[in-house]
């Protein structure tokens, strides 16, 4: 399943949990945390279990709980009362033993759905290759903001204050063998803007991107999608190195360009971005 977009909406907003789900977004998170005010949690609580228990959509639904140690349970007890989300998400992940509890928090509801972990502090940036590694842990989300605060750090245009977690993050993902999520772009009105560092994202490696608005959901798939050039070049690669002999497996040339391994996984990889 693609995660090109990750669409947050507060849980306390019925409407627009229920227009999220309708958004095109891949994956829509009912949120509990950051977006709910503290004297909100219990009525969020209830509408994402109502909404849950409801609403029809063909995109993952996911719920972001509240920290471990803050209100995760109760989030949990009331929010599995009425139905399963497909994915459940870990703010502020600082270890590993963050999503092994809440593995287990769902495990004791009966509830197996996989664990977003979202690591946005600097010791969940430092720990991410373990967070990713555990069992229950399908994509590592990086988030920026919330990391410079940790940090003390001033958020920048170039992004240079973050740079280095940014690819760390994306490293672990991808040594693990899961998801990874950029970082949302918080100037929703900025299409141009958005499309850029959407783009620069995928050539980093990325697998999607945060989005707070349903607005920049198209913006974000397309970012995201293989185009028709990538897709042709893609076959070109597989259909030479499955024809190629077997002798001359290791490097042959397409397009005038020498390819070997690497090449062939990339193009794997275009492909099967494309078919999902």
């Amino acid at each position: 399943m693609a995660r090109r977009s990750v669409l947050f909406a507060p849980g306390d907003q019925p409407d627009k949990l229920r227009k999220a789900a309708d958004s095109g977004a891949d994956v829509a998170v009912f949120d509990l945390e950051d977006a709910v005010v503290p004297d909100r949690k219990q009525a969020a609580r209830e509408a994402v279990r109502d909404v849950l228990a409801t609403v029809e959509s063909t995109c993952e639904l996911c719920v972001r709980v509240n920290p471990i140690d803050d209100g995760a349970a109760r989030d949990l007890s009331v929010v599995l009362s009425g139905g399963e989300p497909d994915s459940v998400m870990a703010p502020k992940v600082p270890d590993a033993n963050a999503v092994e509890t809440l593995a287990g928090m769902l495990a004791e509801r009966d509830a197996s759905g996989p664990v977003l972990a979202l690591v946005e502090s600097a010791a969940g940036v430092l720990h991410a290759e373990e967070i990713a590694a555990v069992d229950a842990t399908d994509a590592l989300l990086f988030g920026a903001e919330d990391l410079a605060g940790d940090l003390g750090a001033t958020r920048t245009e170039s992004g240079r204050e973050v740079a280095h977690a940014r690819q760390h993050a994306l490293l672990a993902a991808r040594a693990a063998g899961v998801d990874a999520i950029d970082t949302h772009y918080p100037a929703y009105e900025d299409e141009a803007g958005l499309r850029e560092a959407a783009t620069e994202a995928r050539r980093l490696g990325y697998d999607g991107k945060m989005v707070i608005h349903p607005a920049q959901v198209p913006v974000v798939n397309a970012a995201f999608t293989p185009d028709d050039e990538a897709i042709a070049w893609a076959r070109r690669i597989v259909e030479a190195s499955e024809a190629a002999d077997e002798r001359a497996r290791g490097v042959f040339v397409v397009d005038g360009e020498m390819i070997d391994a690497p090449q062939v996984r990339q193009a794997e990889r275009i492909l099967a971005r494309a078919e999902e």
